[in-house]
């Protein structure tokens, strides 16, 4: 805008005297082209010489302020931080600053997740290429790689965050893996042993083989696989006289499970029926296993697909079925006495005629259903046929040591000959009817990516059902204590609710224990007499303070004898498994907000990605519920995914990735800043270049207007500043609009909602000030005498929005506010230790604004006929015209007085007629009631403000200025002693 006012006042056609020096261009060293990546490092080195957190810390501690408190997420401490990272720590950096604008103290102490599978796997890569084996190597120093590890990367990633702007106590970040914090974690466990809602089980859990331990349903992610699917012949032994000469057929995609099947279920609404094969299908190119006169049992819903897997062409039913009291033969009988046992039907609501044969195969040590109806007819035995490494135990008959998954080499993770070897002696004992492949969803490790599998094994477990009769529970259980924290706890967005509601009401007794060597331990001794926990609080202070001394290693390498006491440690089991992970960062609560300074439990907020509904936010919620009665949290904030440009997920292997290292080089922070303030964080976001792009032509819009106030105020001061009651309609309205924004600001902030602070700034920006407020008053400031009512009405106004401005905009964008407010006022400090300042409600003149929303839709009539005149060449710039504009609307035309429509059109001269206006005048039809004729302005130029006036020259002192012009030279060469003084 300066620059447009630079080439206006050295017009050629300018007369004699130049008179550029007389004008009052902006004046600003704030440069148009921001610099980004070299300026904000210098801007961040000033933030750390003033400590900037904790001087805004102590700066509202000193007033009284109230305190909020937003708890850090752990990020995992595995790898430099990725676009996801970004959003997030930038949101949570958006609530930081806000807070503190809006006169909070604001806690936020950032964090690290430091231990689990990820780490592990890590070193156990470096080892093998090492050429050394994990077992090759002691626990104390397998754990101490780990540890260096972890360290690493939280010093990568803090830099990272960091370089965003992110702000909060750095220097006293807080990581699961500090000894403080292990101890912390154990003390949580050992409140859970304390209160009985612990529980050792053998049950079926999702077993990763190739990472060698269990894992909870948080932890497990479904991708599309290819399985073997078989249909297995179960001879009746007890039954029907129809039914004992025929064969009850199952289907499953998981051969491997059939030497652990126990029992055959069923339900009791379906129809079954005893169905004789009557022919084949001929011109096969192999022969069928079913043949003419075998009698099958299946769903009379599914004898067809039955049929045609097994290529029979035509069959006819016997009877109905009655399963009730039904017993078959194991399908392996014939090969092996082990399995010469009864196999009972048993009814089951799991049961469906959907797909398959109507029946399902019941192994209860590997599935979670198979294991619930054999408990509820009464069974107690669970098989183990597969072990930690995914093999058939040795004692399995015809299949010891086969793998069901491989674990180590190229093939790690894909399917072992388990399921050959099974339905090769399934044809061998004639019970194999057909078989096939399938395309399903199927369980994979989200951290190895390798499949899952259900696996009997002994685990710990927190009860989720049982009555805990403790002041904080009163009587409720676990699960009713956390649904009830849930409705206490705002959510943002609301749906959240929904989503953690409907996964805890569902969700299992929660897996804790983990079968490897990077966690905080289990830290407890089993009596081997009664298999109960001991809890003995001399015992468990013991072990609390070796772990605070010397870190989660110092259960692992002390003697028993060091924490057991008085107690014998042979009647002892010590436990050796690690906490579940999600217990850990679950924890994080107990040793970052509680017994420390400064804060308080529980936090206000949590803010994470919507994944943490099954992460986090819940292992927090269950922790906190069990050891305290109530969520850690009073609100939830969750965002989404960050796809690319075409709203897909992003991958390495696509090269769809956008890596904000390489923004921050090329644009800046304060680029992926505005685009997280843009977007609706709620649903999944995208980025790319094009998105980029079009937020960078954003921040240049932004930058721009900042630039020209600070050039338009260059030598304000509060001597300059006109009262409300004398200010002209213009800046009434733009105050106005300050009064409005200042509400919606201060909402939207509350709520989270950062798109609607951003949004609203750009479109006051572009709307209210750039293309109305600067362009009318350019004339004003540029033109008219400093000591003019005009002028300081409008510097006035425009200190008033600088103040806003700076500050509405300083928790989105730091870098550019601390930059535009440090350039204006060198002394006053950092612009991010500011609070919002009082908007007077004074201000607030919906009259005004009614007055200018007519003036604007007349006004764009006359742009619009000044658009045309100017394509076909009649007219060059909007200087040049004298409109007359008829308005045919009492309302429109009121909307006039006290104002002068040649500076609101921006013409240089302007008549209004009350009227229709004739018939070739230009119209728009959204505003039927304004009609323009163009006409040319009349007089000559003047050189100094380019009006085109009748009145040019009637000074004779100055011959070729408009009067008013005139006057402010007189002014200036008065006081600079120039040629008209």
């Amino acid at each position: 805008m300066a620059d447009d006012a630079e080439k206006r006042t050295a017009s050629p056609e300018t007369a004699g005297r130049d008179y550029r020096e007389t004008v009052f261009l902006p004046q600003t060293d704030f440069p148009m082209r921001a610099g980004l990546p070299q300026k904000e490092p210098q801007i961040l080195a000033r933030w750390d010489e003033i400590d900037l957190y904790n001087a805004a810390r102590k700066a509202r501690q000193a007033q009284g302020a109230p305190l909020f408190v937003l708890h850090d997420g752990p990020p995992y401490a595995n790898g430099a931080i990725h676009i996801g990272h970004a959003l997030q720590k930038t949101l949570k950096d958006f609530v930081v600053r806000s807070r503190f604008a809006m006169g909070y103290d604001v806690d936020y102490v950032p964090g690290w997740d430091c231990h689990g599978l990820p780490i592990e796997w890590k070193i156990e890569e470096e080892l093998r290429s090492k050429g050394r084996r994990k077992d090759e190597v002691s626990k104390a120093e397998f754990r101490e790689k780990c540890r260096a590890y972890a360290g690493q990367w939280i010093e990568v990633q803090k830099d990272g965050f960091k370089r965003l702007g992110v702000l909060g106590d750095w220097e006293n970040r807080y990581a699961t893996m500090d000894y403080g914090s292990e101890a912390a974690i154990v003390a949580e466990f050992h409140k859970f042993v304390a209160s009985n809602q612990l529980y050792r089980g053998s049950k079926p859990v999702m077993w990763s083989p190739v990472e060698r331990t269990a894992l909870a349903d948080a932890e497990v992610e479904y991708h599309d696989h290819v399985s073997p699917t078989i249909w297995v012949k179960f001879p009746v032994t007890q039954g029907s006289d129809a039914a004992r000469n025929a064969s009850v057929v199952i289907w499953t995609t998981t051969p491997w499970t059939i030497p652990a099947n126990r029992a055959i279920a069923y339900n009791e609404a379906v129809a079954y029926s005893v169905f004789q094969v009557e022919a084949m299908e001929t011109g096969l190119e192999f022969e069928p296993w079913a043949k003419a006169g075998d009698r099958l049992i299946v769903a009379d819903k599914l004898v067809e697909d039955v049929c045609k897997a097994a290529k029979i062409a035509k069959w006819r039913r016997i009877e109905a079925v009655d399963c009730r009291g039904m017993v078959c033969e194991h399908p392996l009988a014939a090969l092996d006495t082990h399995y010469a046992f009864s196999v009972p039907l048993l009814a089951g609501d799991h049961v469906t005629d959907d797909a398959g044969t109507g029946f399902v195969h019941t192994a209860p040590g590997h599935g979670a259903d198979d294991y619930l109806v054999w408990l509820a007819h009464g069974h107690r035995e669970i098989p183990e046929t597969v072990d930690a490494d995914g093999a058939y135990y040795s004692h399995v008959p015809l299949f010891g040591g086969l793998k069901v998954l491989e674990t180590e080499g190229k093939k790690a993770g894909k399917f072992g000959p388990a399921n050959g070897a099974v339905m090769d002696k399934l044809i061998e004992a004639g019970r194999l009817l057909a078989r096939g492949r399938m395309e399903h969803s199927y369980p994979h490790s989200w951290r190895s990516k390798a499949p899952v599998i259900f696996r009997n094994t002994p685990q710990w477990f927190i009860r989720m059902d049982e009555p805990l009769d403790t002041p904080q529970h009163g009587g409720r259980t676990l699960r009713e204590t956390a649904l009830e924290a849930i409705e206490a706890t705002a959510f943002y967005p609301e749906a959240g609710r929904n989503r953690i509601r409907t996964m805890v009401e569902s969700r299992p007794d929660w897996l804790i224990s983990r079968q490897r060597a990077w966690g905080a331990p289990l830290a407890m001794f089993v009596d081997k007499e009664t298999n109960q926990p001991l809890h003995d609080p001399d015992v468990d202070a013991r072990i609390i303070e070796a772990i605070a001394a010397e870190g989660a290693d110092a259960w692992f390498t002390r003697p028993v004898s060091d924490f057991l006491g008085a107690h014998d440690p042979e009647r002892y089991e010590k436990v050796e498994d690690i906490l579940d992970v999600w217990f850990d960062s679950g924890s994080t609560h107990a040793f970052t907000l509680e017994g420390r300074e400064n804060t308080r439990w529980p936090a206000d907020l949590y803010l994470e990605g919507s994944d943490q509904h099954r992460g986090w936010f819940q292992s927090s919620l269950l922790e906190s519920s069990g050891t305290r009665g109530r969520a850690p949290y009073n609100g939830i904030l969750t965002h989404g995914f960050t796809m690319d440009e075409n709203g897909e997920k992003m991958s390495k292997s696509k090269g769809n990735t956008v890596d904000p290292y390489q923004v921050i080089k090329e644009s800046g922070a304060e680029i992926i800043r505005l685009w997280a303030a843009m977007v609706d964080y709620s649903d999944d976001q995208r980025i790319g270049k094009t998105i980029l792009a079009t937020t960078a032509d954003a921040y240049r819009k932004l930058r721009n207007t900042l630039r020209y106030m600070l050039g338009a105020l260059a030598g304000y001061s509060d001597q300059e500043a006109v009262p409300l009651d004398e200010m002209p309609p213009l800046e009434r309205y733009i105050l106005h609009r300050l009064q409005e924004l200042d509400g919606e600001v201060r909402d939207a902030y509350a709520a989270y909602a950062f798109q609607d602070v951003i949004r609203p700034l750009i479109a006051f920006c572009q709307e209210d000030l750039s293309a109305l407020f600067f362009d009318v008053r350019r004339d004003a400031l540029y033109c008219d005498q400093p000591s003019a009512l005009r002028r300081r009405a409008a510097r006035t106004v425009m200190d008033a929005v600088f103040e806003r401005l700076t500050i509405w905009l300083a928790p989105l964008m730091p870098f550019t506010t601390e930059e535009a407010w440090t350039m204006r006022f060198p002394e006053a400090g950092s612009n991010a230790l500011r609070v919002f300042p009082e908007t007077p409600s004074a201000w607030a003149n919906p009259d005004e604004a009614a007055r200018w929303a007519k003036v604007q839709a007349v006004t764009a009539v006359v742009t619009g006929a000044l658009e045309v005149e100017r394509r076909e060449k009649r007219l060059g710039a909007a200087l040049e015209a004298a409109p007359v504009v008829h308005i045919n609307d009492p309302a429109l035309m009121a909307a006039f007085d006290g104002l002068d429509p040649a500076e609101v059109f921006r013409t240089s001269q302007a008549t209004l007629s009350a009227g229709e206006g004739p018939a070739h005048a230009f119209r728009l039809a959204e505003a039927p009631a304004v009609a323009v004729e163009p006409l040319r302005a009349q007089g000559q130029k003047c050189a100094r403000s380019w009006r085109i006036l009748p009145e040019v020259g009637e000074d004779p002192r100055y011959p070729d200025l408009s009067l008013r012009d005139a006057e402010a030279v007189a002014a200036w060469d008065a006081a600079h002693g120039g040629a008209g003084a």
